[in-house]
């Protein structure tokens, strides 16, 4: 509980438009089921790139010894998030001349990297233009700059996977792939992926539903603690993705299948086009678990598989 009070008022201090995704506990799951499927090669391959972040040894600091690897992998799944909280970076916008340069450890946020939205209309409100920079686009920058024999310094490559681990998951995170508008809500960014919508959880709790959806693995949370959650008998480690739809590493298609979700399942009733709060009910908060799990599990494998092909 104490975790989740931290994350939920951490989230409710965000700027607005920083959202999280899964928060601290989903990211770093997500993380170390993926490198567990690494091969020791690409574990060696992915450790020596990430050694050259600012934040490599606050990572590996407590690592129990042999662990230190692992550790930094996992930890850095969340370094894109922890950003936003340090004085020495900054907020940028969209709109920017730098808003799709890769620039290593170049002390600019981002914040908008982090999510793709598809526009939806509720009631037929006018959309407009889609963002011209987002996770995807941003992603596939990263996933050419990440070979060896590409023409990026290792600087370049270090920073792409450490936003890499990251957008991953945040990609299979359906409320990160959608921006919905309606009568209530035609200002731009829409209901901002669920942030403008509230919802009232089974245990009484109202809160926005993208806070909902991110907290779902839970909050805020240390190394030791994801990999713990994510090996209980019920956790992370035991949901088997899709074989075929774990071979698909092209992030568009990513972003299309959460967005497919999140209308289907994120949105689903009885969740609110307005700002009137929902009461969610028992079907709504199953298929939101399962579908987040799915989701994850899918993340982590996919994960996997494009770190193995890119850091041969």
């Amino acid at each position: 509980m104490r975790r989740l009070t931290i994350a939920l008022a951490a989230a409710l201090l965000w700027p607005a438009g920083q959202a999280l995704a899964w928060w601290d506990e989903g990211h770093m799951q997500i993380a170390y089921v993926a490198y567990k499927k690494l091969t020791p090669a690409a574990r060696d391959r992915a450790d020596a790139l990430l050694k050259l972040n600012p934040d490599y040894s606050s990572w590996i600091a407590g690592a129990p010894a042999g662990q230190e690897k692992l550790y930094a992998f996992v930890h850095a799944a969340t370094w894109p998030d922890d950003i936003k909280m340090k004085t020495d970076y900054y907020d940028d916008q969209v709109t920017d001349s730098t808003a799709r340069q890769l620039v290593p450890y170049g002390h600019l946020k981002h914040a908008y990297w982090h999510y793709k939205d598809t526009l939806l209309s509720a009631d037929e409100t006018p959309l407009p233009r889609p963002d011209p920079v987002d996770a995807v686009s941003q992603l596939k920058l990263m996933i050419a700059k990440l070979p060896a024999n590409s023409d990026a310094s290792d600087a370049l490559r270090s920073y792409s996977l450490s936003w890499m681990i990251h957008l991953v998951g945040d990609l299979h995170q359906p409320l990160h792939a959608i921006a919905r508008y309606s009568a209530a809500l035609p200002d731009k960014g829409g209901d901002r992926g669920g942030n403008e919508v509230q919802v009232v959880a089974a245990n009484g709790e109202k809160l926005p539903l993208h806070f909902y959806w991110d907290r779902i693995f839970g909050g805020y949370s240390s190394v030791f603690g994801a990999i713990r959650d994510a090996d209980q008998d019920s956790g992370l480690s035991a949901v088997a993705p899709d074989a075929g739809k774990a071979q698909i590493v092209d992030p568009a298609t990513w972003a299309q299948e959460s967005f497919e979700l999140a209308k289907t399942v994120a949105y689903a009733p009885p969740v609110r086009a307005d700002k009137q709060p929902a009461e969610l009910t028992r079907e709504y908060e199953t298929n939101a678990r399962e579908t987040a799990r799915k989701q994850a599990a899918l993340a982590a494998a996919r994960l996997a598989n494009l770190l193995e092909a890119l850091l041969r």
